[in-house]
């Protein structure tokens, strides 16, 4: 597994965490992602638009404001959250804990 961690991820502000579970490989040219994230507490993933792909969140712990193409709602574990090509997101930490979650990438 490679883990890396992110500054300003797509604009955001702070830190994100990725570990990714499968490499390029084992991902066989069907999936762009498959990784845990961990947002850290005044950090957040900017909005950005997926083109030729969707991604989906499945958040494992943790509360965060989900942008979802422009709409806001809160998320937290066991929420599952759904970008369709063409369409954007972003997240950003509630509180004073991290928000993680699972991330899968789907090329269309």
């Amino acid at each position: 597994m490679k883990e890396e961690i992110v500054k300003n991820m797509c604009g955001g502000e702070g830190e994100v965490r990725i570990k990714r579970l499968l490499n390029e490989n084992q991902l066989n040219g069907k999936c762009g992602l498959f990784a845990q994230v961990t947002i850290a507490p005044g950090s957040s993933l900017g909005y950005h638009t997926h083109h030729n792909e969707s991604e989906t969140y499945y958040i494992l712990s943790g509360e965060g404001e989900y942008d979802d193409n422009g709409n806001k709602r809160v998320v937290k574990a066991g929420d599952v959250t759904f970008t369709p090509n063409g369409c954007g997101h972003g997240m950003k930490t509630l509180g004073d804990e991290p928000i993680v979650f699972m991330a899968l990438i789907i090329f269309d």
